[in-house]
């Protein structure tokens, strides 16, 4: 060891390899012949790309261990901005096993499902232009008002063949517009797949949605005609995802964004911990072992999308990780950092 004074105390200057430290590695792409090589290559470099490489081997691991059971949580706009095939990509290869999203998501994804199209926002258009055509602008795509009304009157055409005298979970409404998809469409998509591998989508505020406001509009009109409205009843869906997880032997969540779906999942351990100290249910009380997410959004906001996983730990939603529990963030644009880590697993997978 070489020894250098620093003030009045003897510094002993360390190698990192005698303190067993991880060395990184130059980013050579000359080596690198497919996408998961380039993504395990970046997990040895630094920063991002460090992240988006550790994200990848975690979301490896949690999908090869079969004692795990993986929630999705997706918020943003991730359908119209067309990665809705990467959910089922998720769901066709089990990588996750339930689904908690957002309104809107389900909302543009069922329209691209069915063969609608979404498309590039042109800027020299105005917000005033595009509302009198009838184009719904995010960021920087547009949703067809036309597509939206078509949807309602898939929606109405759906309920129209159920019963309103039981309450409806946003599950069971999912189902009926997954197996919709099946009867009536070639081509892929999310509730499709949901429906054809039968796991649960969730969606918490489903009255903050297009889907919502359908059924709402749905719901006046059989009032007028003196017709029982739907009950949608959210406390279903609440019941049916804590059983669920409850009986797990262990549980992972893969996050993109944050938002309602992201508190609305991670909240089972502090229900469940109220199960077991409130109502004497023995070991109800389970946190999530894996966790990963790919979300820009800083802590020093406050909002919960930036909340670390640290923070979730303090409430009992995460098995810290000096107990085992393993958890990677990526601060990042999901739609760039989410294909490059699903890609290079979906390879890793493929040769294994």
């Amino acid at each position: 060891m070489h020894h250098r004074k620093v003030g009045i105390r003897a510094k002993e200057l360390h190698t990192g390899f005698s303190d067993k430290l991880t060395p990184l590695q130059p980013l050579d792409l000359s080596t690198c012949n497919s996408v998961q090589e380039l993504v395990a290559a970046m997990g040895k470099t630094a920063f991002g790309a460090r992240t988006v490489g550790e994200a990848a081997d975690l979301l490896y691991d949690m999908t090869m261990d079969k004692d795990c059971f993986v929630v999705g949580t997706v918020s943003g706009a991730m359908t119209i901005a067309k990665m809705g095939l990467l959910i089922c990509d998720m769901i066709d290869k089990e990588m996750i096993n339930a689904l908690v999203s957002t309104g809107a998501l389900m909302a543009h994804g069922f329209n691209e499902s069915r063969g609608a199209a979404h498309f590039k926002y042109d800027p020299s258009m105005s917000d005033e232009e595009l509302f009198e055509k009838g184009y719904d602008r995010v960021y920087d795509s547009l949703e067809l008002e036309k597509s939206l009304d078509d949807t309602g009157k898939i929606v109405r055409e759906v309920l129209e063949k159920e019963s309103p005298t039981e309450p409806l979970s946003s599950v069971r409404f999912h189902e009926l517009l997954g197996k919709w998809l099946v009867d009536n469409t070639k081509g892929r998509g999310i509730l499709k797949s949901a429906y054809l591998k039968k796991i649960p989508v969730y969606v918490p505020a489903f009255t903050d949605s297009e889907l919502g406001i359908d059924v709402g509009v749905y719901n006046r009109k059989r009032i007028l005609q003196g017709k029982k409205p739907f009950v949608v009843d959210a406390m279903q869906d609440l019941t049916h995802f804590t059983d669920l997880m409850a009986k797990q032997k262990k549980i992972g969540i893969f996050t993109i964004g944050g938002g309602v779906p992201r508190n609305w999942a991670q909240q089972l351990g502090p229900y469940l911990e109220f199960m077991e100290n409130d109502m004497g249910i023995k070991g109800a009380f389970k946190r999530y072992h894996y966790a990963l997410r790919i979300c820009p959004e800083p802590t020093h906001w406050g909002g919960l999308s930036g909340a670390t996983y640290t923070e979730g730990v303090s409430w009992g939603k995460f098995v810290p990780r000096n107990e085992g529990g393993r958890q990677v963030e990526v601060y990042a644009d999901a739609t760039i950092a989410w294909p490059l880590i699903l890609k290079a697993v979906m390879e890793r997978m493929e040769k294994k």
